[in-house]
């Protein structure tokens, strides 16, 4: 079988694919901790790799409501598009070969890509922001640091909004082409603060003053009648909207990238 067409993920044609293609199955990623399927999409001629999440497949979590994950996928989605950051890959919610579940564009990721590193030293070095102190073995620590990069600032600002409890490093997928995309935003949208990162280098530091904009921007488009809050309505509750639509003014409130709240951990095991 040759490869799967590559295709840009912001455009309509991979949206389009997303939506009208069929599904195929061809294998499992094993390193998911909910069933998370490798597929291609074929449509009048085109082909494309996918990951499909079905519902069926999600383990129940004590604090999101059962069957509801692929949906927070989607929202996230949305949210990220109504950004005009990209940083989520096309993803939707579709029927598949079991049943209802979210499918998103495949991004093949660069290699070379440095986001995250362990360092000596108690500071990091220019460049990059500290993380925290991590156990390397044998009593020894390390500086967990990742990049001072404007790539990760807007994703931290999207993070904050959605309210992701769970964001890894191996959620973060550069390209080649300089891009970077993120993943795995099924717990998102609580109305709990749960916001769980590796991206705290800029914690209590200022907004950009585009990230302002965006907020500002996010804001109307969640207001009633707003052309966000009418996408987010079928996927996400009531409360989790007026919950998503408080966290962007509290943002723009303090002008400010949020800090660890103390009440929850503030960084994801395993942090990768």
């Amino acid at each position: 079988m040759s490869a799967p067409e590559r295709i840009p993920p912001r455009s309509v044609t991979g949206v389009d694919l997303l939506v009208q293609g069929e599904l195929t199955v061809r294998g499992r990623i094993r390193e998911a901790s909910n069933a998370a399927l490798y597929c291609t999409l074929s449509h009048e001629g085109r082909e494309a790799a996918c990951i499909y999440k079905p519902v069926a497949g999600e383990r129940p979590l004590w604090d999101f409501p059962d069957g509801n994950l692929a949906r927070r996928e989607v929202a996230a989605y949305q949210v990220s598009e109504a950004t005009g950051w990209g940083l989520v890959p096309p993803t939707v919610l579709r029927e598949g070969p079991y049943g209802e579940g979210m499918v998103q564009l495949w991004i093949e990721v660069s290699p070379e890509a440095d986001l995250l590193a362990l360092v000596e030293g108690e500071e990091p070095e220019p460049g990059w922001k500290a993380i925290g102190f991590a156990e390397v073995g044998e009593g020894r620590t390390a500086l967990l640091v990742h990049a001072d990069d404007e790539r990760l600032r807007r994703l931290a600002v999207l993070d904050a909004v959605i309210n992701n409890a769970d964001r890894k490093g191996g959620h973060l997928l550069p390209t080649a082409e300089g891009r970077l995309y993120a993943i795995d935003h099924g717990v998102t949208f609580n109305t709990e603060n749960k916001l769980r990162t590796l991206l705290w280098g800029w914690a209590g530091e200022p907004l950009a003053p585009e990230a302002v904009d965006v907020l500002k921007d996010l804001q109307e488009s969640l207001g009633d009648g707003g052309a966000l809050a009418a996408r987010l309505s079928g996927l996400i509750t009531a409360a989790e909207l007026d919950a998503t639509r408080a966290r962007v003014a509290v943002l723009l409130e303090s002008g400010r990238h949020p800090e660890p709240s103390g009440e929850w951990p503030a960084i994801p095991w395993p942090p990768v």
